[in-house]
């Protein structure tokens, strides 16, 4: 009995050290919501934020509503700044923006407007349903 016992202990802690080990591996992944570009700086700093926090975080921007006007060309904040530069920055860290198709056709704006560093998605709301459901992304509303 004393050796089952011993055996069942080290098959016990082997599965502890495995399952720690798997969650401490997994990435952590975020869809960032923007359907307002008032909230567009906010946004883009709480990313570089969280960025510096977490190098390895992967980050997806989904915007629909008036959220998308921050990643059309020209798009300048309140002090004048253009939204692109730090949208460009943020690309080269592996953020990913992702812009509503059907935001795009409600309001008749040509893709062609939208900044080379976003794609276009069939519906800004149904790309954050997935990313949740099915890609296990947190879901974070600044």
């Amino acid at each position: 009995m004393h050796i089952l016992r011993k055996i069942l202990l080290v098959l016990a802690m082997s599965l502890i050290g495995m399952s720690t080990a798997t969650a401490a591996d997994k990435q952590e992944k975020a869809v960032y919501h923007v359907n307002d570009s008032a909230n567009a700086t906010a946004v883009l700093n709480n990313i570089r934020n969280h960025l510096n926090a977490n190098p390895k975080a992967k980050i997806v921007v989904v915007t629909h509503g008036p959220g998308i006007d921050f990643l059309l060309e020209g798009a300048k904040n309140k002090n004048g700044n253009p939204y692109e530069i730090p949208v460009q920055e943020l690309a080269s860290r592996n953020v990913e923006f992702r812009v509503c198709n059907n935001t795009l056709e409600t309001r008749n704006i040509d893709q062609k407007s939208v900044i080379p560093e976003a794609t276009i998605v069939p519906s800004g709301v149904a790309e954050i349903s997935r990313l949740q459901a099915q890609e296990g992304y947190a879901y974070l509303k600044p």
